[in-house]
């Protein structure tokens, strides 16, 4: 038997509550995918990489909710809620854990960041910088200095928005770290630099559903060597 699992082997449906036909988030072919085949996740960092709407963000909530993380982001010891918004999904599927994997996790989802700070500073521990005195990025990164330190599951939500380039290098690097003591990542974002991780496993989602790809053939990657090589292609067609 193998007891070097990482924490989630597979994403599976439940098929003692499943998710009604023609409603969403089933409607999404990404889920639909997921709900009818399942999802083998990879050890190290997987990315979701694809447009707005195609379904990754809900991907990573309902594999962070199902694991037992906070939808608004933290972890399963600190939950606080401003406003109920995730999917149902997490209801619908089940995790095939990893045999003598870590338990331990977290979920960093930047639209929800500012109300955990908040959840964070009404109950500070004894390490903890005041975040919300912090710029954005600032902040993100003093947590994934602080909370990325071990075996477990880490779900981000498109991290990159919160920071600069040189952020995003540096949150490479801490992915990368975190992997080789044992944890396992799966990451939603739009970033051509984050996607660029060595050895990550690369899902593109869009109207097909979900389909393993290279970084080198990821539509979001030639659309912006495009853009870089000859931007004015672009913007003569936006701005007139």
């Amino acid at each position: 038997m193998d007891f070097s699992q990482p924490p989630v082997v597979r994403v599976v449906p439940d098929a003692e509550r499943p998710l009604p036909a023609g409603v969403w988030p089933r409607t999404v072919p990404a889920v639909e995918q997921v709900l009818r085949d399942g999802l083998e996740l990879a050890p190290g960092v997987t990315f979701l990489v694809g447009e707005n709407g195609s379904g990754k963000s809900t991907l990573v909530e309902a594999v962070a909710v199902a694991y037992g993380l906070s939808p608004e982001g933290g972890t399963a010891h600190g939950r606080h809620s401003t406003r109920e918004s995730e999917s149902p999904l997490h209801r619908a599927v089940r995790l095939q854990r990893g045999v003598g994997s870590g338990r331990w996790g977290f979920f960093l989802r930047a639209e929800t960041m500012h109300g955990w700070y908040t959840f964070l500073e009404e109950r500070p521990g004894p390490h903890d910088p005041v975040f919300h005195e912090m710029s954005h990025g600032e902040s993100f990164l003093s947590v994934l200095e602080s909370r990325f330190d071990g075996p477990g599951l880490y779900c981000l939500d498109e991290p990159e928005a919160a920071l600069s380039f040189a952020s995003t290098l540096t949150l490479m690097s801490v992915l990368a770290d975190v992997t080789t003591r044992g944890g396992q990542v799966l990451c939603a974002t739009h970033s051509p630099v984050l996607a660029a991780l060595p050895g990550a496993t690369i899902l593109e989602v869009g109207p097909e559903g979900l389909r393993p790809t290279t970084w080198e053939d990821l539509d979001l990657v030639q659309h912006w060597r495009a853009f870089l090589d000859t931007p004015e292609r672009y913007l003569r067609h936006l701005l007139g």
